[in-house]
């Protein structure tokens, strides 16, 4: 299959990731379909000249169906950090690739990428990792044409991982930090979306998985020094030994928004690092965290952000 002028269903594309690989989609050439629940979340994709972002439920079967009918490919990118009522691991990252995978079946859409998670397996130590780890068999068993990306922690102008620990360092005169030693390699949103656009075209990629990560390694508390020092805010980082981690993220996880809950404590046991180099396939060098992040967490940066949130909130 050519992907000169591809016809891709996307679920998932009103969100951080998404927005980036919709964008690239369309710099491509490419017609995409944005299948959401909410239109309104998916206004920023609106003025895109090849993108379609249509109202549905993704998770009725007959909704799914009905709009991968005509595309040559899908790419799934939805996926959940916590729970909360309805929005369960097992519904996002497992039933949500099943069905795609039978509307796809059903419909003759043979290509079909999709977004784990690095470290996912079936039987990792977190309810997040297992369910990324069922959602990867779904989709390598489907007997379609394939291609799993496994990025470690994804960064960007829109991110909720280095935004929320600069707001933090903000508001707070220390910082208490559980998993203070896990160790991340995080990669640019912008470099994820090009293996997406990129793979879509390129038959050696299926059947592949593809670990994404960017160039450097980092503790958490490593990460939470550069984002304080970098947005204007130097805090003391105080690491919690896991006993005061678990009460944290127990204290935490009942909180509005959930910052922290005992699973993502439970997934930060396994480094969310790369074996090995960014994959040569794409054809990129993955961007250094300091130069990206640098630019979105700077003090004028931030209080522009801040500015519209009040704005928003009516404060």
């Amino acid at each position: 299959m050519t992907a000169a002028r591809a016809r891709v269903l996307v679920l998932g594309g009103s969100g951080f990731v998404g927005r980036y690989v919709v964008a690239q989609l369309v710099a491509a050439g490419h017609f995409v379909s944005v299948l959401t629940r909410r239109r309104a979340r998916a206004r920023h994709l609106l003025l895109l000249p090849t993108v379609q972002v249509v109202e549905g439920d993704p998770y009725d079967a007959a909704t799914l169906a009905r709009h991968a009918r005509g595309m040559t490919a899908a790419i799934n990118l939805v996926g959940i950090l916590h729970e909360h009522r309805r929005a369960t691991f097992a519904r996002a990252h497992v039933e949500l690739p099943r069905l795609l995978v039978n509307a796809c079946r059903n419909n003759g859409v043979a290509r079909l990428l999709h977004m784990s998670a690095l470290g996912a397996r079936v039987d990792a130590p977190s309810a997040y990792l297992r369910s990324k780890g069922e959602g990867e068999m779904a989709v390598a068993g489907s007997g379609l044409a394939a291609t799993i990306f496994r990025p470690s922690v994804i960064y960007g102008r829109e991110d909720r991982f280095l935004n929320l620990f600069a707001q933090l360092a903000r508001w707070l005169p220390v910082l208490p930090l559980a998993g203070a030693n896990a160790r991340f390699q995080p990669v640019w949103v912008a470099d994820v979306a090009t293996c997406f656009t990129r793979a879509l075209g390129d038959n050696e990629t299926i059947g592949a998985r593809y670990d994404l990560c960017g160039p450097a390694v980092y503790t958490l508390a490593e990460l939470v020094r550069f984002v304080a020092a970098a947005s204007g805010n130097l805090r003391p980082v105080l690491a919690l030994g896991p006993g005061l981690s678990s009460m944290q993220a127990r204290v935490m996880e009942r909180l509005p928004g959930s910052l922290l809950t005992r699973d993502n404590l439970a997934s930060m046991q396994v480094d969310n690092v790369c074996d090995a180099g960014f994959p040569a396939r794409f054809g990129i060098e993955p961007a250094r965290l300091e130069a990206i992040a640098s630019e979105y967490l700077a003090p004028r940066a931030q209080h522009s952000r801040f500015d519209v949130f009040r704005a928003h909130s009516g404060r």
